[in-house]
């Protein structure tokens, strides 16, 4: 992204699309906002660790998926632990003071 020009202490991203003014934070929503949808993220994966096997409808052929490919329950734990590892550093970044 390229900053455009600073007018009057109000600087624009993308073509103008987007305006900030300079010295304002981060409103206390939008920070609370990405620890939220990274604790849903992480959720997600570990209650569909293995496919939503309980559903009445397609239950039955997850199943059989699984038999037939041998799901990797460690593989999906890494991803899982990658995906709380970057939740930490994203929400890190997020909630320090901004300059």
């Amino acid at each position: 992204m390229v900053e455009g020009a600073k007018k009057g202490g109000i600087k624009e991203y993308a073509g103008g699309w987007i305006t900030e003014r300079e010295g304002t934070e981060v409103p206390g929503f939008l920070k609370l906002a990405f620890p939220v949808i990274a604790v849903c993220c992480i959720a997600y994966i570990f209650i569909y660790l293995n496919g939503e096997t309980t559903n009445t409808d397609r239950g039955v052929l997850v199943q059989k998926l699984n038999e037939v490919t041998q799901s990797s329950n460690g593989f999906m734990y890494l991803v899982g632990a990658l995906a709380a590892l970057f939740a930490v550093i994203v929400v890190t970044f997020t909630l320090r003071k901004s300059h």
